[in-house]
């Protein structure tokens, strides 16, 4: 093995807007920026190969029998078919582990390689799926009442966990972007797990494509418009500060989802532009006063790497990974409760030297969090799950009793 192990990695979602394929991008784009040999297979609009010599892409097209799981987001349960040709790539390619990124429909045929190829299978975790199943769930039965709608959320909870647990077995090592859920991964897979965090693109997101002053306080959000996001706490928001005397503030809402239109009805002073990427969202943030995020479900928050890479303050949940971005009166605020974040937002608006000082140090931080640190990491995880597998780590196979080498369903 080379100083860096030939990978084939495998992300359920590439050209998406959200974390996972973000994340996706840039271990890709690692790969080529330190010339290391790299087979990356992902969805895209057309099924096509090609190679520029370091990183080789095999973009497979999702069929007609797929589900729209969310804005621009599809589950293939056919894509199946294009398991031989898969094995047949990561095998050409002299791939020595397999990394997939979740259990979706790629995430499937790239643990069936890693299986028929007998190679080495390395798990991230990017998206707490049994949240998302318990908070979506219960929305579609608010209908019921708060008991019924909330019973029936845990409990799809626990079934989502069961099948986590079943899912993350399967994996020789585990990564996660934070903390609690290293600590998850491994209880749920009995398998190590490495911290797997996000670094942030400084010279893009910067502080220094601010415009002007604003004359009213301007709080963003990014991200997707979707229940599990907990956006609508922004409605709640904008109504405390109103309360309290504070009118002079609009809210900039970045993304798409279900929830757009009640949002576009209930959050006062609002402003949504739909998704932005690039110079053009850089440059949206660039010119807010605050991140306001409430999801209690982000593993870790990529938005809010960015919001401080452009010098603007967060205010987070306590659930969720994006406290660890986030100290407490220094880059923002962690609030533990829906009212303590209406306070940490208010204080912000009215306290002028604090948000000051939280600028320069919320810039201060992003400087630190680069992409290729995280990168240089995650293949030397790679290294030790091969290390692993060679020496006869345990890994579940209970599913299939008997490996076919060679042999694959095309």
């Amino acid at each position: 093995m080379s100083e860096y192990p030939r990978v084939a990695f495998l992300p359920d979602t590439f050209w998406e807007v959200n974390g996972v394929a973000h994340t996706a991008r840039h271990l890709e784009a690692f790969a080529r920026r330190r010339q290391i040999p790299f087979l990356s297979v992902h969805c895209g609009p057309k099924t096509e190969k090609t190679s520029d010599g370091v990183v080789e892409i095999l973009q497979l097209k999702r069929g007609p029998v797929r589900v729209e799981l969310d804005a621009n987001l599809d589950y293939d349960a056919a894509l199946w078919r294009y398991s031989g040709r898969v094995a047949r790539e990561a095998k050409r390619f002299g791939a020595e582990v397999i990394h997939i990124t979740g259990p979706g429909d790629m995430g499937a045929v790239g643990m069936y390689v890693s299986w028929l190829l007998d190679l080495p299978l390395v798990i991230s975790w990017h998206t707490s799926l049994h949240e998302y199943a318990g908070t979506r769930l219960r929305k579609l039965l608010r209908f019921s009442g708060k008991a019924t709608s909330g019973v029936a959320g845990a409990v799809a909870e626990r079934l989502s966990v069961e099948v986590l647990r079943q899912f993350y077995r399967r994996a020789v090592v585990t990564m996660a972007p934070n903390p609690e859920l290293i600590e998850l991964t491994r209880r749920l897979g009995g398998r190590p797990s490495y911290l797997m965090r996000r670094g942030v693109d400084a010279e893009l997101f910067n502080p220094a494509r601010r415009r002007h002053e604003n004359q009213s306080f301007q709080i963003g959000y990014v991200g997707r418009l979707t229940p599990e996001k907990n956006i609508r706490l922004l409605a709640e928001l904008g109504t405390a500060l109103q309360a309290r005397g504070q009118n002079n503030f609009e809210f900039v809402i970045v993304g798409e989802g279900s929830e757009a239109a009640w949002l576009r009805a209930h959050v006062p002073n609002a402003r949504l532009t739909g998704v932005l990427r690039g110079e053009e969202l850089a440059d949206t943030y660039a010119q807010m006063d605050l991140l306001a995020f409430p999801s209690k479900t982000d593993t870790f928050g990529n938005v809010v790497l960015e919001s401080l890479a452009s010098g603007v303050p967060a205010v987070v949940m306590r659930e969720g990974g994006p406290k660890f971005l986030v100290e407490s009166g220094v880059n923002g605020y962690v609030a533990g409760s829906d009212a303590a974040f209406h306070d940490c937002v208010a204080t912000m608006m009215t306290d002028l030297a604090l948000h000051g000082r939280m600028r320069g140090s919320a810039r201060e931080y992003a400087l630190q969090q680069s992409w290729d640190t995280v990168f240089e990491s995650v293949f030397k995880v790679y290294a030790e799950g091969i290390q692993l597998y060679a020496a006869g780590s345990p890994v579940c196979s209970s599913l299939l009793s008997s490996r076919v080498h060679g042999r694959s369903s095309s």
